[in-house]
């Protein structure tokens, strides 16, 4: 099982696993149809379904087209608003296709409907792979849109956090950075929370992937799996792992980037007027 990583529109995350005794394929939240059929072209594999996570725009927009592209495709989620849907699917429901497995859990909450996909080889020595959509991301957890902080814990402590912990985790969008400073915010002096910010700058800078993390990483520098811990906690001034979570993502809700310092020779240009004949109104 190959996983390719794909990124598309601004900051999202569309995979192409890939069975590779087989050279059939899967697509996890197909967005961007073009890109998708480039990459399959490349890798010479034929795309045999895609796994939508939710019904929102940047993931699942391209099915449509995909489905007219490819007679016979297979659409799979768990919401009618998701485009070209075929095979709806409920929690803890088993696909297979060729050597690899794959188990729905539905973690509705940023949308009612929203699907994650735990994968998975028998007999493989490699880690299993969960394509978490936007229920669980690198240091964060998605938007409360359609559901509850309680639905997200569930989410979180009893359905994802459950899984093996060497499980390799596949978000729908790149937003490392900005979660872990707001980890570090919530917990300054966790140094594993600066170690993988550092990291994090490291990979924005030079354009590349934080995904996948795993989900025993998450544990470590992920406040909202963290909502039992003691910094947490004072964070919150709640003890009560659900009030935590709730005014947690409050919190990131109203969170705002520290603001960059102006360029002291833009300042100086500015204070000097070179930048006005361009202001002027017409």
């Amino acid at each position: 099982m190959k996983v390719k990583v794909i990124s598309v529109l601004e900051d999202n995350y569309m995979y192409l696993v890939i069975e590779e005794s087989t050279r059939d394929a899967i697509a996890v939240d197909a967005a961007v149809p073009k890109r998708l059929l480039e990459i399959i072209r490349k890798e010479e594999v034929v795309l045999r379904a895609i796994l939508t996570t939710h019904h929102h725009w940047d993931h699942a927009r391209g099915n449509e087209e995909l489905a007219r592209l490819c007679p016979g495709l297979r659409v799979y989620g768990a919401d009618e608003r998701i485009g070209a849907l075929t095979h709806k699917v409920t929690h803890e429901q088993e696909l297979t296709f060729g050597a690899i497995r794959v188990r729905c859990l539905f973690t509705p909450c940023h949308t009612s409907g929203h699907m994650c996909y735990f994968m998975w080889e028998d007999g493989s020595p490699d880690a299993p792979a969960l394509f978490s959509g936007d229920t669980l991301f690198v240091g964060g957890c998605g938007k409360f849109f359609e559901g509850t902080a309680e639905q997200m814990y569930t989410n979180l402590t009893k359905i994802l956090g459950t899984l093996p912990k060497e499980t390799k985790v596949f978000c729908g969008h790149e937003c490392t950075v900005r979660n872990l400073k707001f980890a570090l915010k919530v917990e300054p002096e966790n140094e594993t929370v600066k170690k993988k910010l550092a990291w994090a700058k490291q990979r924005d800078d030079e354009d590349l992937p934080t995904v996948p993390s795993t989900l025993q990483e998450e544990f470590l520098y992920n406040p909202f799996l963290r909502v039992t811990e003691e910094p947490l906690q004072k964070f919150t001034g709640k003890t009560d792992p659900v009030e935590v979570l709730r005014i947690l993502r409050t919190e990131k809700d109203n969170f705002k980037k520290p603001k960059e310092r102006p360029n002291p020779q833009a300042m100086l240009a500015f204070d000097w007027g070179l930048f006005s004949p361009f202001l002027e109104k017409k």
